[in-house]
């Protein structure tokens, strides 16, 4: 009887041995992961974090994340790289935060992405008219002094400009305008202005009406020059500003066409404080940017800049 107790016992023990032995290899098998080598699980490089796209409408955008500049056209569905070094964007004497591309270095829209850079001195433009598809490089100049204000702007298909300014020493400047006939493939440099104070901005309103838009230390009056001839050559703008504003608004913003007329919001600069600082002069020109008078005073929310 004693050997009959002390054999079934035995046989249980082992029982318990190999059930709890067969329960743990199982239990380590079906583990997720943990059935893959520990060499592997080790080397498998962190996964990137989503892109959050910095929009310039309600579904194009663009991401500077992972150090490269990336664009998307479907609300960040599907993302198209950018064949740029993202340094390249902010080369120059001004870099902005490098969090976002520069304010007016870069064209997105349905149908051109455009984007402004340096290149060991050299500056181009990388340009897009298929969503990304193919993309052109090309010299807009050769070799340049390093950059502060760069823009980019296109009325047409066809005819676009670019305005950039470098070589400054204390408040003075060079600045240059460039001109594209052919859509950005080829640039061609317009007569100087003459003017070396720092440009605040400039635009073209047609092929051959462009303005440029100086000083932005503490200016006490708006330096605005026009050209009527495609930048072969450049004149101040006579602005006739009631005495009322005189020191108040000081810095006129690029012209613009207003039904039979060009009109132009001139603010208060850097050091503005009358009525918070914020509020312009609306004034037009009826001679195609030649003259200006006032037409009103705008309140913040009514302008866009």
């Amino acid at each position: 009887m004693k050997n009959i107790i002390i054999g079934t016992a035995s046989v249980m023990i082992i029982g318990i041995i190999v059930a709890t032995w067969y329960y743990e290899k199982s239990s380590v098998m079906t583990k997720p992961g943990l059935n893959q080598p520990r060499e592997e699980l080790e080397t498998q490089p962190p996964q990137p974090a989503p892109l959050q796209p910095i929009y310039e409408d309600d579904s194009i955008g663009y991401s500077l994340q992972n150090d490269q500049l990336q664009i998307s056209f479907n609300k960040g569905k599907d993302w198209i790289t950018v064949p740029v070094e993202k340094g390249k964007l902010f080369e120059g004497e001004y870099n902005g935060d490098e969090q976002e591309l520069i304010d007016k270095s870069y064209i997105l829209s349905e149908n051109r992405a455009a984007f402004l850079h340096s290149d060991g001195g050299s500056m181009r433009l990388i340009y897009s008219l298929d969503r990304g598809e193919t993309w052109e490089n090309t010299v807009v100049k050769e070799q340049y002094p390093p950059i502060r204000f760069r823009k980019v702007g296109f009325l047409t298909e066809s005819f676009g400009y670019v305005i950039i300014s470098g070589d400054r020493t204390m408040s003075s400047e060079w600045t240059t305008v460039y001109l594209t006939n052919d859509g950005g493939k080829q640039w061609k440099e317009t007569t100087h202005s003459n003017v070396t104070r720092l440009i605040y901005d400039g635009g073209f309103v047609d092929e051959h009406t462009g303005f440029l838009s100086f000083g932005i230390l503490n200016p006490v009056e708006s330096d605005l020059y026009h050209t009527q001839d495609g930048g072969k050559s450049w004149s101040k703008a006579t602005i006739t500003i009631p005495e009322k504003y005189h020191e108040i608004f000081v810095m006129a913003e690029v012209p613009f066409k207003e039904e039979d007329h060009l009109a132009v919001y001139i603010n208060q600069g850097p050091n503005g404080d009358y009525e918070g600082g914020k509020g312009k002069g609306k004034f037009v020109s009826n001679d195609n940017g030649r003259t200006w008078g006032f037409s009103m005073e705008v309140p913040p929310n009514e302008t866009d800049e």
